[in-house]
């Protein structure tokens, strides 16, 4: 199965997305041996490994406007992947990215800038950046939970969801993260990860 197939039996999308998850596909290639986006042994499945991975995070959630803020956001996953699909699926979406690697922050950039994207880019450490007030924040394999948490306390708006995809020790985290935090959360099972899941989480505060 090509990798296209592979994406779009998880997940259609339309002729102009799949142009777009092209050429970022196209740019990751491009700009990995000089800054190591993504592990080399994925490139060859990047929409299984990382598109398909970022868009089930996107599909979890039904805001159609607002404030989505992606913490970390790397070589673009899961931050470029939803604002490539919130393009045409949820134009009312405002996306910031926020990644403090500066020539991860650079290829961030070239990537919004030639597939035509609108989105904020913030070279900045997470606990530097002034609060966003975001309405969704995402983070992937950036952080244990207990330090996630404190950065959505910081980042989300009151009433605000944090959407982050955790492992097969993902009940370890969430019960050291009980220890300091008082949070809601949901487990979703990860499409990409059999032992993994997508924590949907609210009304968070320390204990």
């Amino acid at each position: 199965m090509k990798e296209s197939g592979a994406f779009l039996a998880g997940r259609n999308v339309s002729r102009e997305t799949e142009d777009r998850l092209t050429r970022f596909e196209l740019l990751i290639k491009k700009w990995n041996p000089a800054i190591n986006l993504v592990a080399r042994s994925t490139l060859d499945t990047l929409r299984r490994r990382h598109f398909l991975d970022s868009a089930q995070i996107f599909d979890l959630t039904d805001t159609t406007s607002g404030h989505w803020a992606d913490l970390g956001s790397g070589g673009g996953f899961p931050g470029i992947v939803i604002a490539i699909l919130a393009a045409n699926e949820r134009p009312g979406l405002k996306v910031t990215l926020v990644e403090s690697d500066q020539r991860k922050a650079a290829f961030l950039s070239t990537v919004t800038r030639e597939l035509g994207l609108s989105v904020q880019i913030l070279s900045e450490r997470i606990e530097a950046v002034p609060p966003l007030a975001a309405d969704i924040l995402s983070a992937r394999a950036l952080a244990p939970l207990t330090t996630l948490l404190a950065y959505a306390e910081r980042h989300l708006a009151p009433g605000g969801t944090a959407m982050f995809p955790k492992g097969g020790n993902h009940q370890a985290e969430i019960d050291q993260a009980l220890e300091h935090w008082t949070f809601s959360y949901q487990k979703e099972p990860s499409k990409s990860d059999a032992a993994g899941v997508v924590l949907i989480i609210g009304g968070i505060s320390r204990v």
